[in-house]
């Protein structure tokens, strides 16, 4: 069993941006910068939001960080949106979901320029990821092609069950694991909560993404031996053991299934640190199309 390790992965990815940038700036190019949008005070929220600012510092970005009260107006915060779009000095554009109840995701997702996209969720950059044309992958499904790639994971003929169908990580991800490309070239089944029989199709996966979001949902005798599993999920649980009192959970039982892996992701430290390396990645290429 080896570990799929995302956050050495993501170390990794981050080095090679910040050479990539210190070249771009010495040859008098401007910093690459990524703004976001975050409404109200959510917890996970504030944390992944941080993260990215941080990670947006380490390699050499600027960042700026707007924040609005929960009770935003939709009509002020497209307002702002479109602020950002027209701003040249801006590269890359996100606003941390979930939003509020009465604001429309879609039509926030909508709004934003395809060019600033680097979330990579515009119909535009989708229809586009479906068609195999240049464009900005989703960060997430972006992060898992990199680790399999990275890790010299056998992807060609094989057999790809994706377990859950979110327009975030389900459906890219079943779209990308089936293009003519490598990590790619797999046949693929996408699963989800009301799939019947799913153990009997998760026991013939060479390639195992799970991304449902339920706490150790996969079990030993849901997989065959030499599986690959990426696990997306994760969930926060009580914990007597931790001085927080909180331990993150995800989507696969670890100890259970590890020996029977050929490949795996941690949780933490799997997908998660991947996600905010392939943001950094593509609002590097929203710079360098500028120039």
């Amino acid at each position: 069993m080896q570990l799929l390790d995302g956050k050495k992965t993501a170390n990794d990815i981050k080095e090679e941006i910040a050479i990539e940038v210190t070249t771009l700036v010495a040859k008098g190019g401007k910093k690459p910068h990524l703004a976001a949008i975050l409404v109200g005070s959510d917890g996970a929220s504030e944390t992944y939001v941080n993260a990215k600012v941080k990670a947006c510092e380490r390699v050499g970005f600027d960042s700026t960080l707007v924040r609005f009260d929960s009770d935003v107006s939709e009509e002020e915060l497209l307002s702002e949106i479109e602020k950002i779009n027209n701003n040249l000095d801006i590269d890359g554009l996100i606003v941390q979901l979930p939003l509020p109840k009465h604001i429309d995701e879609m039509k926030v997702t909508e709004a934003i320029s395809p060019k600033k996209d680097v979330d990579g969720f515009h119909p535009s950059n989708i229809g586009r990821m479906t068609l195999n044309s240049p464009t900005f992958l989703p960060a997430t499904p972006a992060g898992i092609l990199e680790l399999l790639e990275r890790h010299k994971v056998e992807t060609v003929g094989k057999h790809c069950v994706i377990v859950g169908r979110s327009n975030i990580v389900g459906l890219p991800m079943s779209i990308l694991m089936a293009q003519k490309s490598y990590p790619g070239n797999c046949t693929v089944t996408l699963t989800h909560s009301r799939t019947q029989n799913l153990k009997k199709i998760t026991k013939t996966a060479d390639i195992l993404i799970v991304a449902l979001g339920k706490a150790e949902f996969v079990t030993a005798d849901m997989v065959k031996d030499g599986v690959c599993i990426i696990d997306v999920g994760i969930t926060r649980v009580k914990s007597d053991k931790t001085k927080s009192g909180w331990k993150l959970l995800g989507d696969v039982a670890f100890e259970s299934v590890k020996d029977k892996c050929s490949f795996i992701t941690p949780v933490p430290g799997g997908v998660g640190p991947m996600t905010i390396a392939m943001l950094l990645k593509n609002t590097l290429i929203a710079a360098k199309s500028k120039t």
